[in-house]
């Protein structure tokens, strides 16, 4: 027998906002978007315990996007929406004692808008000094160091800039110069930034080239924040930057950096290398100059975004804490973790669909 719960996250305190400089409502004009976006989970192996994970959007306190409903259909154990203030980070969680059917489906809806700021009139304020929250995202990580061969590259690329926007617009540049996408790297790669810069290979896919930058600016003493989300729609850039119905595999990373004064500005570097190759044009070409000035400042919100955890702990325990991220269904079947990168090992499905306003 199945059930169906309906869970609303403000009504439960379970929606967590983007942390931002500013908090305001942002009321719906004609250019919002709401997307519904669907699991579908089937764990192959019955008879053992078995725990789940599923990232769920949150609500950016600076108004682009607002998380709404999430409903559950199906028979678990146990099951509840996780909010966990500490990583930052809104997920639906599951758990199977053995001998039960491990399926179910849950969906989640977002409302959103597209991020546009206008770079020459920001004007950073560096006498006040980023509220504490903001701080946070100054510190290390495991996969983000921000010493060692990261502080001496981010002093390379910010050579001859001065303020922290000039030092952002740097570092920007110096990884779309320098990174490339790999097609080859599974899912959106691990985001490991030490390993590719000792190595030198800085090809990766976005979670690699989003936390390149986010690693160089903390470095650079600018926070600055991976923001793991999935691709729910078609693009109105390019035909390689959207995705729609089927979106399992069109999980996609973006940065941003935070400016004091103004707040967070959002940039794209992945994807203007995934543009580079999947639109076969060259890095000077006038389409990509151009989608280049515009990832500098802007994010078309065809993207549900998630949550900027990284290296965090899930809640209940999970066997392999602590994570790197959670922007793939993740799961354990007798205490041993599914590969979240490789769909093909739960199985999993997700559906995205934009709903009529």
């Amino acid at each position: 027998m199945q059930r169906r719960d309906f869970i609303k996250l403000a009504a439960a305190g379970s929606a967590l906002p983007l942390i931002s400089s500013r908090s305001y409502a942002a009321e719906p004009t004609p250019d919002w978007r709401t997307f519904r976006l669907t699991y579908q989970i089937d764990l192959p192996t019955k008879n053992v315990p078995a725990s789940l994970w599923l990232p769920l959007p949150e609500t950016a306190s600076d108004g682009w996007q607002q998380a709404r409903k999430v409903e559950s259909v199906g028979v678990a154990d146990t099951s509840r929406v996780v909010a966990d203030k500490n990583a930052r980070a809104s997920y639906y969680n599951a758990f199977w004692k053995d001998g039960q059917q491990q399926q179910l489906e849950v969906s989640c809806i977002a409302r959103s808008v597209d991020r546009s700021v206008t770079i020459n009139a920001l004007a950073a304020n560096t006498k006040v000094a980023p509220p504490r929250a903001v701080q946070a995202f100054l510190n290390p990580s495991q996969h983000i160091p921000v010493d060692g061969i990261v502080l001496d590259t981010a002093r390379e690329a910010t050579k001859g800039a001065h303020t922290p926007l000039e030092k952002a617009r740097a570092i920007y540049d110096w990884v779309v110069d320098n990174s490339f996408r790999e097609p080859k790297t599974p899912g959106c790669g691990r985001g490991d930034i030490k390993l590719m810069l000792e190595t030198g290979n800085l090809g990766g896919k976005c979670a690699d080239i989003s936390s390149l930058f986010v690693g160089l600016a903390r470095a650079s003493g600018i926070p600055a924040r991976d923001v793991f989300g999935i691709r729910v729609a078609d693009s109105k850039q390019f035909k390689s930057l959207g995705k729609s119905g089927d979106v399992t595999r069109a999980q996609h990373c973006r940065a941003e950096f935070y400016l004091a004064g103004h707040g967070w500005v959002p940039v794209d570097p992945a994807d203007v290398r995934k543009a580079v190759l999947e639109e076969q044009l060259a890095l000077n070409d006038p389409k990509i100059v151009a989608l280049r000035e515009k990832l500098f400042g802007y994010w078309e919100m065809n993207w549900m975004a998630f949550n900027h955890a990284r290296d965090f702990s899930l809640m209940p325990k999970a066997t392999s804490n602590p994570i790197n991220y959670l922007m793939y269904p993740y799961a354990e079947l007798a205490g041993v973790p599914r590969e979240q990168l490789v769909p093909d090992q739960f199985v999993y499905r997700i559906k995205a669909e934009e709903l009529a306003a």
